[in-house]
């Protein structure tokens, strides 16, 4: 039985926004793009401040192709009323990488714990439906070291796998990083693993170490994965 390995995921292209009013509450949501808690914090203070006069901003976010990072907020409704529903959208798409907030402006009327729930998932279903989305691939990084006299064996390999080249450096020791989507990554590796090299360092950080293990000094080169014999 073959295992198959999951490397795609979806998320949004670009920012949206949709307005949704209920008994004179007005919902402004805006589904963004995000890759980084850092840029999920960023957005927060931008919207904060430019809805500086609203009642509640609630968001919800999904971070990762495993989709294991998330977090939904109420700000001040009652709880699981806003960032829950808001949360719920973005899983029944199946999306990640994306925050969505969702601004409140009351309007006199109070909506009850069910009217919010309605309110705050419609408000997020809108401005994810206005959102194209789109398909990534989960990629992976493998940085291989080889001797000059084989560079023919290793573009030839390149060619015909056809990773991206993300840096490369030809010396005596020529040094090649390289980048493939998740499933392609373990024929990449055996065929690189075929080439014979006489180079026994980690460039990076000039500590030796066995074919195919990360580095033991992972602070000074990032832990980069490194063919060598």
């Amino acid at each position: 039985m073959i295992c198959q390995v999951e490397d795609t995921y979806k998320t949004i292209l670009s920012r949206s926004e949709s307005i949704y009013t209920e008994k004179r509450s007005k919902f402004i949501a805006i589904a963004l793009p995000v890759r980084t808690l850092s840029e999920v914090k960023d957005y927060l203070e931008e919207y904060q401040k430019k809805y500086y006069d609203a009642r509640h901003v609630c968001y919800a976010y999904m971070l990762g192709a495993e989709r294991n990072e998330f977090r939904a907020n109420d700000n001040g409704e009652p709880s699981g009323t806003a960032g829950k529903p808001i949360l719920g959208q973005i899983n029944s798409k199946e999306l990640t990488d994306v925050l969505v907030i969702v601004v409140r402006y009351f309007g006199g009327i109070k909506l009850g714990t069910s009217g919010l729930i309605v309110a705050y998932r419609t408000a997020a279903a809108q401005a994810l439906e206005e959102a194209e989305v789109i398909e990534k691939t989960v990629d992976e990084e493998v940085t291989v070291i080889f001797e000059y006299p084989f560079m023919n064996d290793v573009m030839r390999i390149v060619k015909e796998e056809e990773p991206e080249i993300l840096e490369q450096t030809y010396d005596m020791d020529c040094l090649m990083r390289l980048r493939i989507r998740k499933s392609m990554m373990g024929k990449l590796r055996a065929r690189l693993e075929k080439v014979e090299t006489a180079s026994r360092q980690c460039p990076a950080c000039g500590h030796g170490w066995r074919k195919w293990k990360p580095c033991v000094f992972p602070s000074r080169c990032n832990g980069i994965v490194i063919l060598m014999t």
